[in-house]
């Protein structure tokens, strides 16, 4: 008998050499239909997956992540399947599961048309029909590349080979009539992709690398109801609607020009948006104690060599030759901030000193990858280096958590949090890694923050707290990060006087609360969809004449909302009024004031909200007393 340990720490005993789904039945009936994967002592495996010796077992289902992996990978498979069926000159490349659903590879001598998709969707539909289990087999390596070859699969040969070079026998799955070398997991049986769609097909180089040949690539996305399916299509529906590239064309915000891919260009109603937001970041960082601090955009690449980057990140970053010294523009603001610790002897009575820097960095992304504000090639990084003792660790990030937590409630974003732990590729003892993560674990278990664990995701430096917002739509962003760091102190040498009057060496946290400063104008952008709370809205209020004569009243008006700080506009253009409330509507306006002769000789105006409607005359001190304790109180509206 073998001990099995379950969720909530339930031990249940059972025979050697019982599957993963076998105890899943055991378990609850329920559980075993909804089941997608298996994840025995933290490896994912299938449900097939036969278990001898004392293990943990967690049963996945599409509600976990990796559930989702395994059930979305299936459909990848069923949609090569049908693919080889239509298609069968086709060859096949590679088909993952990715976060909102799958994609499939293919080379293809022509592109897949519209019909194409519909064709390959309706030949899913019967394979799913047909009901086959995903059935797993290993050969030897020269097996599987006699196997590949014969089917004249370039491809897959050339994966094989690299698994061949480690001398493990190779994974293969097959379903029905397809086989394909694949490591899995999959569902049980193809019939559980109940509801699927084929979004979008278009190239892809093979392996990410435009010195290879262009591929066919079909995205799609799979879920085990119709129902959540028709709720995705609605969401991403309403996310064409909020496409921040288009709304920041409408607004007048930021345009990309040929001349910068990749660089966007701010314009000034953006730059209103955007340092109304560093103003708030100013304000929040000055009462919690930040010191700001601003380090050169360009530093030589010894610098670069210390940190770690010119061996880890150089394909990513921009250089050049000056005074036959090599320099680097700077893809991250940390090297910098360590210089700047270094500059003079620090005590622990300076410590945790707190510096923050809103940094312009650049990083080198592919053409393919750009898109819009969410993936440039510069941004404005909202860093901070907090340097400090270890006894600090735990009340350091729970200062951080608590301020970042702020950020995202004023704007109205849901959020969880993911603690990322110590991979494979690490830099640092045993020791230290447990004392950083037990640092971070300790300050969400204190707070009651509640979390998952990614294990092995954090970065080479230290473990991370990693926070994903969910938007009005339900869409998730990776935006903050709280990452320690023990390795770049080290790196660079920085040290500090303790109480003992000996030297060690600090402890430092990275962290960004909005991450790059342009890609969250564009999550807002769409989380809002241009419809920005008050105290972020580059014009607040329209001011509508409905005639000239009634020019003069608006100008008072505009010097009074100018005291208050109110952003305006005058719309003195001779056009119906019902037209000037109609485009201030498009234009996304917060507040519209119509004023004619009734507003001129009662000193008041007409005043029409842009999501309650009609809220009736005001006389003009009541109005900026409202506009001023809305903004005040950055209330979203």
């Amino acid at each position: 008998m073998m001990r099995i340990t379950l969720k909530d720490n339930v031990v249940k005993e059972y025979q050697n050499g019982t599957t993963a789904y076998d105890i899943a039945k055991d378990i609850s009936a329920g559980l075993a239909r909804a089941a997608c994967a298996a994840k025995i002592d933290g490896k994912v495996c299938d449900l097939r997956t036969c278990i001898d010796k004392d293990s943990s077992l967690e049963i996945l289902t599409f509600d976990d992540e990796d559930g989702r992996r395994a059930f979305r990978h299936t459909a990848s498979h069923i949609l090569a399947q049908a693919v080889k069926r239509l298609f069968p000159d086709v060859k096949l490349a590679i088909g993952p599961a990715i976060d909102n659903g799958f994609y499939y590879d293919f080379d293809k001598e022509t592109p897949f048309s519209a019909e194409d998709l519909e064709k390959i969707e309706t030949e899913m539909k019967k394979i799913v029909k047909e009901g086959a289990e995903p059935v797993q087999f290993y050969l030897s390596p020269e097996e599987a590349l006699k196997k590949l070859e014969e089917e004249k699969e370039p491809y897959k040969v050339e994966l094989c080979r690299e698994h061949a070079d480690k001398g493990e026998n190779i994974s293969f799955y097959t379903q029905g009539d397809f086989t394909d070398l694949c490591a899995g997991p999959h569902l049980m049986n193809v019939s559980a992709v109940k509801a699927f769609k084929l979004t979008s097909a278009t190239g892809a180089y093979w392996r990410g690398s435009e010195k290879n040949k262009m591929l066919s690539r079909i995205y799609g996305t799979a879920f085990p109801k119709a129902s959540q399916l028709q709720e995705y299509l609605d969401m991403i529906e309403e996310a064409k609607k909020r496409d921040h590239r288009k709304i920041g064309k409408e607004m007048g915000l930021f345009t990309l020009m040929e001349e910068g891919p990749g660089f966007p260009f701010f314009l000034p109603k953006g730059m209103v948006l955007k340092n109304t937001l560093l103003k708030y970041w100013h304000e929040i960082h000055e009462r919690e104690g930040y010191l700001e601090i601003s380090t050169p955009i360009m530093l030589n690449r010894q610098l670069w060599e210390t940190s770690g980057h010119w061996d880890h990140y150089k394909n990513n970053m921009y250089t050049t030759t000056i005074d036959d010294t090599e320099f680097a523009i700077k893809p991250m603001n940390c090297p910098g901030g360590m210089l700047v610790y270094k500059m003079e002897p620090r005590s622990y009575k300076d410590l945790p000193l707190k510096l923050g820097e809103l940094g312009l960095v650049h990083r080198h992304e592919k053409s393919g990858q750009l898109h819009g504000l969410m993936r440039v090639r510069c941004f404005t990084q909202d860093d901070a280096h907090i340097y400090m003792t270890r006894e600090q660790i735990t009340e350091q990030i729970k200062g951080v958590v608590r301020l970042i937590d702020e950020v995202y409630t004023l704007f109205g974003f849901k959020y969880h949090v993911e603690l990322s732990t110590m991979p494979e590729d690490h830099l640092g003892s045993l020791e230290d890694w447990e004392m950083a993560t037990n640092g971070l674990r300790n300050a969400l278990d204190e707070m009651n923050m509640p979390y998952v664990v990614n294990e092995g995701d954090g970065a080479f430096y230290g473990p991370k707290i990693d926070f994903h917002l969910e938007d009005s739509i339900g869409r998730t962003w990776q935006c903050g990060t709280i990452q320690l760091d023990f390795q770049l102190p080290m790196r660079f040498g920085a040290e500090y006087t303790g109480a003992d009057g000996q030297k060690h060496q600090p402890i430092m946290i990275h962290r960004v609360a909005f991450g790059s400063i342009e890609r969250f104008i564009g999550i807002l952008t769409e989380h809002f969809a241009g419809k920005f709370p008050l105290w972020l809205s580059p014009v607040q209020v329209k001011i509508m004449p409905i005639a000239d004569r009634h020019n003069e009243f608006c100008y008072e008006i505009a010097e009074a909302l100018g005291k208050i700080g109110i952003r305006y506009e005058i719309d003195t253009r001779s056009e119906k009024i019902g037209y000037k409330i109609r485009e201030a509507q498009l234009n996304r306006i917060n507040y519209m004031l119509v004023i004619g002769d009734n507003e001129v000789e009662e000193k008041n105006a007409s005043v029409r909200c842009r999501k309650r409607g009609d809220i009736g005359k005001m006389s003009i001190t009541e109005l900026c007393e409202m506009l001023k304790k809305e903004v005040d109180e950055k209330t979203i509206l």
